[in-house]
């Protein structure tokens, strides 16, 4: 009798309390206490789980549903979730603001320039460059005498040589990087990016001279190889041909550092070199010049981005810096 009395008067409070609303707001409150609370002790994780990136999209769900216990607590981990709702991986969501390949590749031709240009600045360099000059103007000197003992009597020959030799090694150099595309060799891939790079470096390099010096070519003018005539990209110095040659037998014989590899590169690009002067299309300081910087821009593009344990070279020449005291 005293349960069915107590029974009754709690439901005559609880509907007083409806009436007034102050039940219904109670009731609600618990309500969503209750509920969270179960979520939590069914869900619960450790709060370090709640950094990690795959359970981002949960964290959303916790922060709308949840406000007060979402900085603590996080629900199912990215991988039971996938189970029953498939949210994206955020780690497979490109980044919009990371820089694309276009832009990487000119921040590293930038840079490949400005060291380029900086190099004979280093104090190390200052003794090459002392004689790199004066080999330079000895030759300019004897330029005149030296291209008037020439016959043009095989102008033509000279020039498919060269043209050969310079065309040669520049398909050398794609059939490397597309055979990479076929057989994923990453060697092949690194020989002939970097050579791609060695020749697209040499060219502000050559453009630059050109325009500068304007020097007239052997058949030009007097024949006497005068500067600043002839201020356009067809003028004499440097050599293109070799220039660019060995820009891209520099990066081959480096990433192959084998003797009969480095004769067969060398060799070409000298041949290109000595028939743009037996052609009479350069002075003797054209392709000695354009030789010399050529060698060197490949060579600072495969020390700078080759990748040891894929080349031989490479290998090689980072253990010796490493070995150093």
């Amino acid at each position: 009798m005293k349960e069915q009395v107590a029974v009754v008067s709690a439901a005559r409070s609880a509907a007083c309390l409806v009436r007034n609303g102050t039940g219904f707001r109670l009731f609600r409150r618990f309500h969503e206490q209750l509920g969270v609370a179960i979520l939590l002790a069914t869900f619960g994780c450790l709060p370090a789980r709640c950094q990690e990136p795959g359970n981002l999209a949960v964290r959303y769900v916790a922060e709308a549903s949840a406000p007060r216990f979402a900085g603590r607590f996080c629900f199912l981990p990215c991988t039971e979730l996938r189970s029953g709702l498939d949210f994206p991986d955020p780690q497979n969501i490109p980044d919009r603001s990371s820089d694309g390949s276009l832009k990487k590749a000119f921040r590293r031709f930038g840079k490949d320039q400005a060291e380029i240009y900086w190099a004979p600045s280093h104090r190390s360099n200052l003794k090459w460059d002392g004689l790199f000059l004066a080999g330079t103007g000895a030759l300019i000197a004897t330029d005149r005498h030296a291209s008037g003992v020439l016959q043009g009597n095989h102008d033509n020959v000279s020039g498919n040589i060269s043209d050969v030799g310079f065309y040669g090694t520049s398909a050398a150099a794609g059939v490397f990087w597309f055979s990479a595309l076929a057989t994923h060799n990453e060697h092949a891939r690194e020989v002939g990016t970097l050579s791609a790079e060695a020749f697209a470096n040499a060219v502000p390099v050559y453009v630059g001279l050109q325009l500068f010096t304007g020097r007239e070519r052997p058949n030009e003018g007097s024949g006497h190889g005068r500067f600043w005539q002839n201020n356009s990209l067809n003028s004499s110095f440097p050599s293109g041909h070799a220039l660019f040659t060995w820009s891209m037998a520099s990066v081959i014989a480096h990433e192959y550092p084998r003797p009969w590899v480095k004769w067969l590169v060398y060799g070409t690009a000298t041949a290109v070199s000595v028939t743009r002067f037996s052609g009479r299309e350069h002075f003797p300081s054209d392709v000695a010049v354009g030789s010399v910087i050529g060698y060197l821009i490949g060579r600072h593009i495969f020390q700078a981005h080759c990748k040891a344990g894929i080349s031989e070279g490479c290998h090689s020449r980072k253990t010796a810096v490493a070995d150093q005291p």
